[in-house]
């Protein structure tokens, strides 16, 4: 099985009961709209993730210790994908640890928010790096879409905070203000040269982070099935999630959407964010 940070690991770091973070693969595709490739996405990620430092923005999460678990079952009605996710997520937040799923497409992303819930019953909000706002209703027929994801999960109640969205309808722009979504788009983020931007006060203390990576410009992330031009910087994306998580908790994280193309820069670039990432942790 492929071991994320296989080769920097130690004995003791890479152990189950000592991990805290578990690397959950979900290689699920199956509401792609345009461009496809996620489900090879958990493994180029994780075989990029080999030729990671161990240091990253001054801290080293893998001291801490990060174990891998086997990918999930992909396979069957989405309703039971999500279902079998979110009993994987709730397991590692029960054992105190904290859930890092890699995509896969972004529909995933309701599982295991789901599963953190569950395991915290308590409110969570959740902070979006996206071009799109994922708020339609359905999309294709499809209520389980990458497109759908955060209605369904604003319908549970889950507080969203989104950054670097560049592509929406008016049905998500309705869906924000009915389900009061915190954002900041990609526009005024980028023009405007800003890394950093407060929550609001009320915004609940547990976070979970979703990244999309073509929330990335294409100019530094194209080996995504819906590249969107006018993008967040890396280090920009990046540091918008480290501020957003000042004075709060990471309870999860998800990486999602990555369309490996054969250029391993991309592969690499999901990888060193979701190490990043566990940084912020």
């Amino acid at each position: 099985m492929s071991i994320f940070l296989d080769s920097e690991l130690t004995t003791d770091e890479r152990s189950e009961e000592g991990a805290r973070f578990h690397v959950i693969p979900v290689p699920l595709e199956r509401t792609v709209s345009y461009g496809s490739g996620t489900a090879d996405g958990p493994s180029a990620i994780i075989e990029a993730s080999n030729e990671l430092e161990r240091i990253t923005n001054g801290a080293e999460p893998c001291a801490a210790g990060i174990f891998t678990e086997g990918p999930l079952d992909c396979t069957g009605e989405m309703p039971d994908v999500m279902e079998r996710l979110a009993c994987r997520t709730e397991a590692v937040v029960t054992a105190g640890k904290i859930p890092v799923t890699l995509g896969g497409e972004h529909s995933l992303s309701y599982g295991a928010v789901m599963g953190v819930a569950r395991a915290l019953g308590r409110p969570i909000g959740l902070v979006q790096i996206d071009a799109h706002a994922d708020l339609r209703v359905a999309y294709q027929g499809n209520t389980h879409s990458h497109a759908s994801v955060m209605h369904l999960l604003a319908e549970k109640g889950v507080c969203l905070a989104q950054f670097g969205v560049r592509a929406l309808c008016q049905q998500e722009v309705d869906s924000r203000t009915a389900n009061n979504v915190f954002f900041k788009d990609a526009e005024e983020l980028v023009t405007g040269n800003i890394h950093a931007i407060d929550l609001p006060e009320d915004f609940p203390k547990d976070v979970y982070v979703s990244f999309d990576v073509d929330g990335l410009d294409p100019s530094q992330m194209p080996a995504t099935g819906t590249p969107v031009p006018g993008g967040l910087g890396y280090y920009q994306a990046l540091q918008l999630v480290e501020h957003a998580l000042k004075g709060r908790r990471c309870v999860g994280l998800d990486v999602v959407e990555l369309a490996p193309d054969g250029n391993a820069a991309w592969d690499f670039t999901a990888a060193q964010i979701t190490y990043r990432l566990m940084a912020a942790c």
